[in-house]
């Protein structure tokens, strides 16, 4: 358990608007079949972008890469997205794309419909669901994930604050255990070469 605190510890939180921190930790550069660790990606209870009540539960018998993120992010989240959707653009037509899943870290402004609005980008991956619920609850999945994140006051913007997050992807199995994850350094070619080790 302290081990695996550490080296997220190591990926340090990405803000929003500023360069994520180098990882130094060795498991973020290690071969993608070596970067899966039990403890992380427990039960969450959610609500997704048509109001639904979700659990991991929802989830199960398909894999799935699973983002936090927020909406009003201005670059980390969407590039992620983005990133993602043209990493399964390259999938071989025998490896069925994973479910994409992001889950809000901000809570007061991502409600359902706000998700909604947000998941229905076009450079996004087909079919993305945008998960959010109580602060408590989304704190809980984040935990769960090994992810934080906080607020950042910013007066200045029109957006009065940003917030500073864990920026790490991960890829739950069909039993939703961690089979491996990505970080700010893999490009759509890394990860669509992932995935078919790990999908094909």
């Amino acid at each position: 358990m302290k081990k695996i605190s550490i080296l997220f510890a190591a990926i340090a939180l990405a803000a929003c608007g500023g360069a994520p921190s180098e990882p130094t930790a060795g498991g973020a550069r290690a071969s993608c079949t070596t970067r899966a660790y039990a403890e992380i990606g427990g039960p969450f209870a959610l609500v997704d972008e048509t109001g639904a009540a979700v659990t991991e539960a929802d989830f199960k018998g398909r894999p799935t890469l699973v983002y936090f993120g927020f909406t009003y992010c201005p670059d980390v989240c969407p590039m992620t997205l983005v990133t993602v959707d043209q990493a399964l653009a390259q999938l071989p037509e025998d490896v069925a794309p994973p479910q994409t899943v992001l889950i809000s870290v901000d809570p007061e402004r991502d409600t359902p419909e706000a998700m909604a609005r947000y998941v229905g980008n076009d450079a996004f991956p087909e079919g993305l669901k945008g998960l959010t619920g109580t602060p408590e609850a989304v704190r809980a999945a984040a935990d769960a994930f090994r992810a934080d994140y906080n607020r950042v006051d910013a007066p200045e913007s029109y957006t009065e604050y940003t917030m500073d997050h864990t920026s790490i992807l991960y890829l739950m199995d069909e039993d939703w255990q961690l089979k491996t994850f990505f970080t700010h350094e893999d490009t759509p070619e890394s990860i669509s070469q992932c995935l078919v080790e790990h999908l094909g």
